[in-house]
């Protein structure tokens, strides 16, 4: 039987990881579009651009009706969201990545309420997340590649190369 995977919406992950949420969430803001990572039918990858938001303590990505993506959620909700590193290589904040699952909400109250604050093209697909990983690497020093890594009940873990 798969182990299940402890999970948590962004509220619980910023509760429980202050700075890096903070850091996460810069990054993600500096940047409109983002690369979502799904799974095919067939299980291979597939990547496409995407707005995400971050709204009343969740984290939301937001799709046109019928998207290949949406599709994909809907099939296998496993997504990774990966922020746009932007011109350059300097990458101010670092790389960050978000895993987890995203929950299709059909909810028409909570849909109107994103609608009010996000303005989305209608009618869309709105997915809420619950997340199994936050993952940020950096250069430290200009001598030291640094990788955090969050994953739900535990501690940020920090890794140091040179």
């Amino acid at each position: 039987m798969p182990e299940k995977l402890s999970r948590m919406n962004w509220g619980a992950f910023v509760a429980a990881e202050p700075e890096l949420a903070q850091t996460v969430e810069t990054r993600f803001g500096a940047f409109t579009h983002h690369v979502l990572a799904t799974l095919r039918r067939d299980g291979s990858p597939r990547t496409t651009g995407l707005e995400v938001r971050f709204v009343d303590g969740e984290l939301w990505l937001g799709m046109m009706p019928d998207s290949l993506k949406a599709l994909d959620l809907r099939r296998d909700p496993r997504f990774s969201l990966q922020a746009n590193p932007g011109p350059g290589t300097e990458m101010g904040g670092g790389d960050v990545r978000v895993s987890g699952r995203a929950v299709e909400v059909d909810d028409p109250a909570v849909k109107a309420a994103y609608g009010e604050e996000v303005e989305p093209p209608e009618p869309f697909h709105l997915f809420r997340t619950e997340l199994t990983e936050v993952v940020r690497t950096h250069v430290e020093d200009d001598k030291y590649l640094v990788v955090q890594v969050w994953k739900p009940g535990e501690p940020v873990r920090t890794l140091k190369r040179t």
